[in-house]
């Protein structure tokens, strides 16, 4: 085809200029995810002003709190509302339900409140029950139906998607190997990639360099994870470059999204954006936790920030100045969160509202008063042995049912509270589940179980053994 060279005025050429610049502006501005499961948190009003002051540029909820997004009505932040997993199936076999929930939680807001992506589903493809895998399959047909109203109301700039964990990866190392698990390749992920696609959306990714770190830190530089490898103020310079790309890579994070976007490469879809809807590094953790810590905590969304938002846009190896609108994980550290103790300590800000560590969100500071915060010590494995006890000062009613639930799961984790054996003595509700916890957790670590107990138990280095009773162990 024959092509046409064309002049454009300097007029139209500043303009779009401007539109690029706000575009950038706006796509830079870091946010923040608002999860709220926690008994001794801050109310929906006074977290919207902390939210305000920290000069975040989005938030994204876990619903679509009535409260929370009329307390946003006329800010300039933008607003990210969530459709919980068990509303997927039912918006996906009717489209008078998708109108409905957009009706309610969007159109009652819209446009005073700035809502500006609808996430459909929270890890959808991270959970594996008969009844997940039967909402696999109704997760894109939602989509469609949430897209489908918004464009029946005539609102073109919320974006669809839904937040997918690093779980959805067969193979992310090295990254130019990255492809999709299998077993959801066809059914799911070619679906949802042709409606991102087709959408101009985004692929919304959980991505915790964290997590990756810890399973591996022998072979995974810590500067590495916390974007201080190269930059002179790390241990050295630690890179590593891809046998296939040669693109060389200088931190943890790039390498993990290069991996999902070499993943959609594979399936011909080299254009689909990247959308950080999670990432963080936990302030605070168990003893078997590595690396759980404020120090390492501020260092890593520190230089996440400013990477993010760096002007011209950094991108990653593999899409260099690409902007990736980016949710820092989380605003508080939440009590009530289930599992090990990094779970409940995510937050930039602790359940009064104090800064845990100083961060600025807009990346223009680069000096923090960092005297009271502590070095770190966990940043080596723990070697030696652990055991899980009641916390101090829980409900024994509470303790009780925890005991019971212990000594209910098999595998002899109780037999030796048996009247006839060394660890009866003595008879109390605290002691028995002191023997149940560290027995239980010694049993089924291996399977995934936790010293938790819904915040009834604790981990600690001290052998609460006595005489003839041995309590079990977890040895690292």
């Amino acid at each position: 085809m024959e092509k046409h060279s064309f002049k454009i005025c300097p007029l139209a050429l500043s303009f779009f200029s401007l539109l690029a610049f706000i575009y950038a502006e706006s796509s830079s501005k870091i946010g923040i995810n608002y999860g709220r499961q926690g008994d001794n948190l801050p109310s929906p009003s006074q977290s919207v002003e902390l939210i305000k002051s920290m000069k975040a540029g989005r938030i994204k909820l876990y619903d679509a709190n009535p409260e929370i997004l009329k307390l946003l009505s006329g800010t300039k932040i933008h607003v990210s509302v969530m459709v919980p997993n068990r509303e997927i199936p039912i918006i996906s076999l009717n489209q008078t339900f998708a109108d409905q929930w957009v009706r309610v939680n969007v159109l009652a807001y819209y446009p005073q409140t700035m809502i500006r992506f609808i996430v459909v589903g929270n890890e959808v493809l991270s959970f594996y029950s008969d009844r997940d895998r039967e909402i696999w399959s109704n997760l894109v047909p939602a989509m469609r139906g949430i897209k489908k109203s918004l464009k029946k109301n005539n609102i073109p700039n919320i974006k669809v998607g839904t937040s997918m964990a690093m779980d959805v990866m067969e193979s992310s190392f090295p990254p130019s190997a990255g492809r999709f698990r299998a077993d959801i390749l066809n059914t799911v992920i070619t679906p949802l990639l042709q409606f991102l696609s087709a959408t101009n959306s985004f692929f919304f990714l959980d991505v915790y360099p964290y997590l990756a770190w810890a399973e591996n830190p022998s072979n995974i530089s810590l500067d590495y994870a916390l974007f201080r490898a190269g930059n002179g103020n790390g241990n050295g310079n630690v890179s590593y470059t891809d046998p296939i790309t040669n693109l060389t890579y200088t931190n943890l994070l790039d390498q993990m999204l290069d991996s999902v976007i070499f993943a959609m490469e594979k399936l011909r879809y080299p254009n689909i954006r990247l959308l950080i809807s999670e990432t963080g590094w936990p302030n605070s953790g168990d003893i078997d936790q590595t690396g759980a810590n404020a120090y390492n905590a501020a260092i890593y969304n520190r230089n996440l920030i400013k990477k993010m938002t760096a002007r011209p846009a950094v991108g990653t190896p593999a899409r260099p100045g690409m902007i990736i609108p980016t949710f820092i994980f989380s605003l508080y550290n939440e009590n009530l969160k289930r599992g090990p103790g990094t779970e409940r300590h995510w937050g930039l800000l602790d359940s009064s509202g104090k800064p845990v560590y100083g961060v600025d969100l807009k990346g223009e500071q680069n000096e923090f008063n960092d005297n009271q915060l502590p070095m770190p010590q966990n940043n080596n494995p723990y070697r030696g042995k652990i055991w899980c006890v009641p916390a101090r000062r829980v409900n024994g009613e509470l303790l009780g049912r925890a005991l019971s639930y212990a000594c209910s799961q098999g595998k002899g984790t109780c037999d030796d509270l048996a009247p006839w054996k060394e660890c009866y003595q003595p008879v109390s509700v605290f002691w028995h589940a002191s023997y149940a916890f560290s027995s239980y957790w010694a049993k089924f670590r291996s399977r995934g179980a936790s010293c938790y107990f819904n915040g009834l138990a604790v981990q600690t280095t001290e052998d609460p053994s006595r005489g003839a009773c041995k309590f079990p162990s977890v040895t690292l």
